[in-house]
């Protein structure tokens, strides 16, 4: 009875993930006119956003939550169960109280941030008036899209994606280069930004060609009143020898610009660093003793996402041909980790400022950089497929976070993870954790026996029952197991075993 009632609660699970899945997240989405007393857009995006805490958050009266509004004839595209989803967030998941007030603020080269978000150098910063209305939405800063003397013509179409089965972005590619707008254009707009909102935070990026544009544009946007300004040493998709990621990838080429730019401003200076190099750390220093106050890391990963298997032309096709451009989204976020661990854990390093990005989706991904002592983070791609409204679910996850930790600021768990990231030679090499097998989990699929035999150490037998059992003296603790099983029904074992030398 009782694992029959657990093989239930599994379909429901299972049926209720499928049905958040299948919402797409509409503009102005019909299921808004539905509901008297919820708003489930709002919910059921929150829940999408690994926010299922902060949804529930969202539900004031339980009992007359799902009550429809009659005069209301709209009804879900896609024909989502909504009442389902809410009953079983009530249902599974504690409400959490009392989070308006955690002080989320935190900073940036010195300079006070409302919060850790900003938009980052990128199409989702490029116009005053989409700036206004992130800001008004929540984000505690933008970073310009990159100004510069040259001219910019950008190439049609300029983006591709790699997506999930649900159509999200596992991968995005761009070919943009920077602002296509006039230098006058993008300093109205930053003395604009500055004077409708003097607590938000707005930096300005900039790239020149030689000496004296580094030096005109530093002048240009300190006149006009940015907070910080982020050097661009590191957009991949530049023309121009000498520009974006050719100067990221010399030190020396850093550390002279960083040097012209320190001696025209009395602003902090972010320099931005590429991932299209084998060891950031290089210019990240060189950037420091030019006179940097922090590093922004990282932009855009050099890439081709896809060919086309009939024009055997990668994406995106402009007028026959494409390039290589710059890839973003959550399959980078892994790389940028490591980048900023990297840094972080550099002596030479360790009195900078960090500004991270690279796949920030949610409230975890950001906590997991500021864990490896970012202060700050940059989003774009996630805003691009979603909007400036995810700045909700990023607030209230942290602030969920913060609460069940006990955090009162942001700075109490900055650069918590950084001790825990050590040389591979400095990791302990005598026991073994082995896997345990869960059998009332298992439905005998076999996976962990063909991942084991044909890519791990044969340790696994299967049995005419169609059971895995783990042979203990073949098994080196690997977990290749653990992270195959589609049913979680292997777990690691508290017990580890010391090795005989």
């Amino acid at each position: 009875m009782n694992e029959n009632k657990s093989e239930m609660q599994k379909n429901e699970e299972l049926s209720n993930k499928i049905e958040i899945h299948k919402c797409v997240c509409c503009y102005d989405a019909p299921c808004l006119k539905m509901y008297k007393n919820i708003n489930p857009e709002r919910i059921i995006r929150a829940i999408k956003f690994d926010n299922k805490k902060g949804a529930r958050s969202l539900i004031q009266n339980e009992e007359n939550c799902l009550e429809k509004d009659s005069t209301c004839n709209e009804s879900c595209p896609l024909n989502v169960d909504i009442d389902k989803i809410i009953k079983n967030l009530i249902n599974e998941t504690n409400k959490i109280e009392n989070v308006e007030d955690i002080d989320v603020s935190s900073e940036i080269c010195g300079v006070k941030l409302e919060n850790p978000f900003m938009l980052s150098s990128s199409i989702v910063g490029s116009r005053y008036e989409m700036c206004k209305r992130a800001l008004e939405a929540g984000w505690a800063g933008v970073v310009t899209k990159t100004i510069c003397m040259m001219p910019i013509h950008e190439s049609s179409p300029r983006f591709s994606a790699l997506k999930d089965w649900d159509g999200t972005f596992l991968g995005f590619k761009n070919i943009e280069q920077l602002s296509e707008y006039s230098v006058e254009e993008n300093m109205e707009m930053i003395r604009r930004l500055k004077a409708e909102f003097p607590g938000k935070v707005i930096i300005a990026s900039i790239m020149g060609r030689n000496e004296e544009e580094w030096e005109w544009l530093t002048k240009e946007v300190t006149k006009a009143g940015a907070d910080l300004i982020e050097l661009n040493f590191s957009c991949p998709n530049m023309k121009h020898k000498g520009t974006g990621s050719d100067v990221g990838q010399n030190p020396d080429l850093v550390e002279y610009y960083t040097r012209i730019v320190r001696n025209n401003t009395n602003i902090p200076v972010l320099a931005k660093m590429t991932p299209n190099i084998t060891d950031m750390r290089e210019p990240a220093i060189a950037a420091k003793k030019g006179g940097a106050d922090g590093i922004a890391a990282i932009n855009t990963i050099k890439s081709i996402t896809n060919i086309d298997m009939n024009s055997f032309i990668p994406e995106p096709q402009v007028n026959g041909k494409s390039a290589l451009g710059g890839y973003s989204g959550q399959a980078v976020k892994p790389i940028a980790l490591r980048f900023i661990a990297e840094m972080a854990n550099c002596k030479e390093l360790n009195d900078v400022y960090y500004s991270g990005m690279g796949g920030i989706y949610t409230w975890k991904d950001a906590v997991e950089f500021m864990l490896l002592g970012c202060t700050s983070v940059q989003v774009t791609t996630a805003i691009m497929e979603y909007g400036y409204r995810i700045i909700d679910d990023l607030l209230l996850g942290l602030k969920i976070f913060m609460k069940e930790k006990n955090y009162s600021n942001v700075s109490g768990f900055v650069g918590m993870s950084k001790p825990n990231v050590i040389n591979n030679d400095e990791l302990e090499k005598d026991t073994i954790e082995f896997p345990k097998i869960d059998y009332e989990k298992c439905i005998g699929c076999g996976r962990c026996y063909i991942s084991c035999q044909d890519g791990g150490h044969e340790a696994i037998k299967f049995n005419e029952n169609r059971k895995p059992t783990i042979d203990g003296s073949k098994c080196v603790g690997c977990q290749l197991c653990r992270l195959v099983c589609p049913k979680s029904a292997i777990e690691t074992s508290s017990k580890r075993i010391k090795i005989n030398k």
